[in-house]
């Protein structure tokens, strides 16, 4: 019995703290990866309503009028509020477009376009 092959109990420990602690950083990084996907889906999100509206915008026969309007709208089964600043610009004639989309009370997303006036 003089030569026993094995783990002593203090080897067993240190694998088991190793282990631990590489298991634990694989959660934080699990749950940091959540945390980036679900700002990134509604960020994402923001960034289509503002182009939405921007395009309504570019598109309408008549330019928009020159202030501030404002609207919500429904997408990815969400409610957004939306802000647009119309500013004239220069003498050309065109028109600058600002374009802010928040979600739960905070700003997520902007956006500016150019249109030729009217």
């Amino acid at each position: 019995m003089g030569n026993q092959r094995g783990f002593t109990l203090i080897e067993m420990m240190v694998a088991l703290a190793v282990f631990s602690l590489a298991a634990l950083a694989l959660i934080r990084l699990e749950g940091a990866t959540l945390r980036s996907t679900g700002i990134l889906d509604e960020t994402l999100t923001a960034q289509m309503v503002a182009r939405n509206v921007a395009v309504e915008a570019l598109t309408d026969a008549q330019p928009p009028a020159a202030g501030e309007t404002s609207g919500s709208e429904d997408n990815g089964g969400r409610n957004w509020t939306w802000t647009r600043q119309v500013t004239p610009l220069g003498d050309a004639g065109a028109l600058r477009i600002d374009v802010a989309v928040a979600g739960a009370g905070r700003p997520i997303a902007h956006l500016m376009v150019v249109r030729p006036g009217g």
